[in-house]
């Protein structure tokens, strides 16, 4: 089972997934690597991000971020969140009963991991890159401590 050990990167994650979805209509990521110093998700895509969309994201996530939103969690049964989420990242043996990881009314998810109790912990996120290559777009990003 992956371990996450930084719940500021890891909440930050969740946002950054649900403003790709906002802003492009496109999927979560379907591969993700979160580390404490620098982190990367990598998303289904059909070419790289333009310099003003590489801003604009970064806008978006750290608005979210400053909206000092909680972060709370539900437990939902297996069957009913399947109707809801994407399940295709849960790892195996998962049980009937799910976690799902609320951040204020912006975004619900299943998850493992550990999270900060509100966005505003999280600190400043900032997109370090981005590259596209074989139909998968990385984003690559770091936090700045909070201010």
């Amino acid at each position: 089972m992956k371990e996450y050990s930084e719940p500021r990167m890891h909440t930050a994650e969740h946002i950054l997934n649900q403003t790709m979805v906002r802003m492009f209509k496109c999927g979560r990521a379907f591969c993700s690597h979160i580390e404490r110093k620098r982190s990367k998700c990598d998303y289904r895509f059909s070419r790289g991000l333009t310099a003003e969309e590489t801003a604009e994201l970064e806008r978006l996530v750290n608005e979210a971020v400053r909206a000092d939103m909680p972060v709370s969690e539900s437990f939902v049964p297996k069957e009913e969140a399947a109707e809801k989420f994407d399940l295709g990242r849960l790892p195996e043996g998962t049980g009937e009963t799910l976690r799902v990881i609320l951040v204020g009314d912006y975004d619900a998810c299943p998850c493992i991991g550990p999270h900060v109790k509100s966005t505003g912990e999280i600190g400043v996120f900032r997109i370090i890159s981005s590259s596209f290559e074989n139909g998968v777009l990385r984003i690559r990003f770091k936090l700045d401590q909070v201010p």
